[in-house]
């Protein structure tokens, strides 16, 4: 063989050589990389109306808790009466229940103190169903992001009752009805909102947020364009910072909206009619009670008692029993009551009693009694608290002569808040 054909076979070898060792990297390479995992949807037909079995909610629960992805379950029978308690949401990529057009019923009468759904996996929605009978609560929310929509609550002692540690919760177009508490809040979750629903003839309130102490963090509760309807009373809001907006509330047995603690935020709201009184901050701190409508309310429209650094500004009352009224407010904190219009208020348009706001820019027009009515409070074997508010510009015009006047007395009682 000729240096020339030695030469070439040399090189060929070497080609040949480097071949393998390449393709042997891309071989090992092609080992240690793990293959993509596949989430695979899962839809699970609730076909049985039982209460367990092939084909029954309680085996779909079964079935999405193990599942590998998100789950979807379809219930396609018109009613479901439970027996026992069911297992809880536990799949964490999520799960979507789905009540049809019709709106699928369950029954839960037969239940115990227990909830009707458990939701304790986060990215839960529920849309379409109707809960009715449950002797405890129709919906634990223990996790985050949690949806119910289109979905009614009739006859139940609690019907969404959300947890602390929670964020992310809404609750849109739905419907409360003849329960304890339509919606409880433990706590403020960061974006939770209650929207678009409706409270009907809940036996003590439609919405409920009150905890202990005031709320860590700085997260609120929007609760904006919901209609509460004949409640006993239609919000309690006790240091839970809520936004209260748009939202129309008729004829409650008791207080309207009644806040206690944190400031709250109460904003274009409309009340219409009400046994009680329509806005209460009592024992408050620095809410906000704004361009809110109030009508035919028996007792007071707005009042602020024990409270400081509140603001009541822009509302419009007519044909209330009595206007607004301050007290026994923190002398430290004072109050503030500017640009409010007060026509034809039964009795008094502004009381004050043992308090010294601010009244500022107010008109009171029509007063069957009194405009401004300002009282010291002498509490029983205790030293007087002397009302000082402070008038700047205000317009209390009764229209007739000799009524409606500003009158201070000597002492005065200190009105009650009945719910």
């Amino acid at each position: 063989m000729t240096i020339g054909h030695r030469l070439i076979a040399a090189i060929v070898v070497f080609v040949l050589l480097g071949g393998l060792v390449v393709l042997s990297h891309w071989g090992g390479t092609q080992r240690v990389l793990p293959s993509p995992v596949v989430q695979t949807a899962v839809q699970v037909h609730v076909t049985n109306a039982g209460d367990r079995g092939p084909g029954t909610l309680r085996e779909a629960l079964f079935v999405v808790a193990t599942a590998a992805g998100p789950t979807s379950i379809s219930i396609e029978v018109p009613k479901i009466n439970l027996e026992s308690a069911l297992p809880a949401f536990v799949n964490a990529h999520g799960v979507r229940l789905l009540g049809g057009t019709s709106g699928v019923q369950i029954d839960a009468q037969a239940l115990g103190a227990g909830p009707v759904l458990d939701i304790a996996a986060p990215n839960t929605s529920i849309d379409g169903i109707v809960i009715r009978n449950c002797p405890g609560t129709g919906i634990l929310v223990r996790a985050v992001r949690f949806r119910l929509s289109a979905s009614t609550i009739v006859s139940c002692d609690v019907g969404v009752d959300v947890a602390e540690n929670t964020s992310g919760t809404l609750l849109e177009r739905d419907h409360f009805v003849k329960v304890r508490l339509g919606v409880r809040f433990a706590a403020a979750g960061h974006n939770s909102a209650v929207a678009d629903s409706e409270f009907t003839q809940n036996k003590d309130a439609g919405l409920w947020a009150v905890r202990g102490a005031p709320n860590s963090r700085d997260d609120v509760i929007g609760i904006h364009d919901n209609k509460f309807t004949e409640d006993g009373i239609g919000i309690v809001a006790g240091n839970i910072p809520v936004v209260v907006e748009r939202n129309e509330f008729i004829n409650a047995r008791g207080v309207e909206v009644h806040l206690v603690g944190a400031g709250a935020v109460i904003r274009g709201n409309r009340i219409n009619g009400g046994a009680s009184m329509g806005i209460v901050a009592e024992n408050a701190r620095g809410a906000i009670i704004d361009d809110n409508e109030l009508e035919g309310i028996v007792a007071y429209g707005v009042m602020v008692r024990g409270s400081s650094n509140t603001l009541v500004r822009g509302n419009r009352l007519h044909n209330c029993g009595y206007g607004l009224a301050f007290v026994l407010g923190d002398p430290h904190g004072a109050s503030t009551a500017v640009g409010n219009t007060i026509i034809e208020p039964k009795f008094d348009g502004i009381d004050v009693i043992g308090d010294s706001p601010i009244l500022r820019r107010n008109q009171v027009v029509r007063a069957h009694a009194s405009a401004l009515h300002v009282e010291d409070f002498q509490p029983p074997n205790g030293k007087k608290v002397q009302s000082l508010p402070f008038l700047d510009n205000n317009n209390f015009d009764n229209g007739s002569a000799g009524r409606g006047s500003p009158t201070v007395a000597a002492q005065a009682s200190v009105p009650t808040v009945t719910q």
